[in-house]
């Protein structure tokens, strides 16, 4: 989930209510507070506990919250792991490889296993080494899914080879999970279990509906919804998540687009890439086409006959090509009045003019 911000820079704590609510009463199976897309790195230690809190404290039991609670430092992502761990309403918890400090397969090995010792509730992985430098390689998971309270890994290393590598090393009962909603599909193919989305913070019905349609092996449906909704998920990295998904959830009203540095506000051409994106994907309303305006023009003429009077429209097909006058009329015979706002004012010109036999109006204006 993003973490939404006010515009003094605080937790919003009203939309994040609302965000929430809207997830559980959308469908989805499980809520992630204060993984990377909610810019968990920018939170305070009590903002951190605050966010979980407020999720646990609105899903009111009816969807497991798994808490993200991740350092570089073992010690302190083992502190901040029991901490969360001790609040009734943490179901499991999300914690990602020690970034910047590039540790070897060991390293993560055995900082992975200190945090789950510390604690009683499961412990999911996060391997995402476009973010922190380290790759949790397919034998090292193996290593980890013996390791008592780990219990899956969340798998956005962007290499369906070493996932397929992973789902045959480890045991059925270690859950991999997509961390990439493009990919979700062959993932689940392959013996994932589902997806701890982005895209889901936009559209989380379809990506619920999209990922058990898949579980429940109806390929077809899944696919339908994975085709509509491939754009977005991809746009959702058209800058560095989650600039592009709170950018969307600002467009449909239901959060304000604020960051925290040194993430800054997207480009202006990827923003309207992205907001044509959503339009087509039928999350925010086309804007309607501005109404053409209709004007009327009044000819009048005195010679070859009675003095009289004719209305038209502006776009009468009787007269010139959309302008509502007869090409090659005789300015010593005819003459053109307007235009005219609407058909009342066009008829009410016609009776200003003096010596008026014959009134009438083109099919045009009908």
């Amino acid at each position: 989930m993003v973490t939404p911000f006010t515009q003094d820079g605080a937790v919003d704590e009203t939309a994040l209510r609302n965000l929430v609510a809207w997830q559980v009463e959308s469908g989805v199976d499980f809520l992630v507070p204060c993984g990377t897309t909610g810019e968990t790195p920018t939170l305070t230690h009590d903002e951190w506990l605050q966010v979980i809190d407020v999720t646990i404290e609105v899903a009111a039991g009816r969807v497991p919250i798994v808490a993200g609670a991740t350092s570089n430092s073992t010690q302190e992502a083992v502190a901040k792991a029991k901490e969360v761990a001790a609040r009734a309403g943490v179901d499991a918890i999300l914690t990602a490889s020690p970034y910047y400090n590039k540790p070897t397969q060991e390293g993560q090995y055995r900082h992975f296993r200190a945090i789950a010792e510390a604690v009683e509730k499961p412990v999911i992985l996060y391997n995402v080494p476009g973010r922190t430098s380290a790759n949790i390689e397919p034998a090292t998971l193996a290593r980890l899914s013996e390791v008592p309270n780990i219990a899956g890994v969340k798998e956005a290393s962007g290499s369906i080879t070493q996932i397929a590598e992973v789902l045959n090393l480890v045991p059925e009962t270690f859950s991999v999970l997509s961390g990439d909603d493009a990919v979700t599909l062959p993932i689940i193919a392959l013996g994932g279990v589902g997806i701890v989305s982005v895209a889901s913070n936009e559209i989380p019905h379809e990506m619920a509906e999209m990922t058990r349609a898949a579980l429940n092996n109806d390929w077809q449906t899944a696919r339908v919804l994975h085709r509509k909704y491939l754009p977005l998920m991809q746009a959702n990295f058209i800058e560095s998540s989650p600039l592009p998904v709170k950018a969307v959830l600002a467009m449909m009203g239901k959060i304000q687009e604020i960051y925290r540095l040194p993430l800054l506000p997207m480009r202006r051409d990827t923003r309207s890439k992205l907001q044509k994106i959503a339009t087509e994907v039928g999350l925010l309303s086309r804007p309607a086409a501005p109404a053409a305006a209709v004007e009327f023009y009044v000819y009048e003429s005195w010679a070859a006959g009675p003095h009289k009077v004719i209305v038209h429209r502006a776009s009468c097909g009787q007269c010139s090509s959309g302008k509502g006058r007869p090409a090659g009329h005789d300015p010593d015979r005819s003459r053109w009045h307007g235009p005219y706002s609407n058909v009342a004012e066009a008829r009410e010109a016609t009776h200003q003019m003096p010596g008026v036999l014959i009134r009438s109006e083109c099919k045009c204006v009908a």
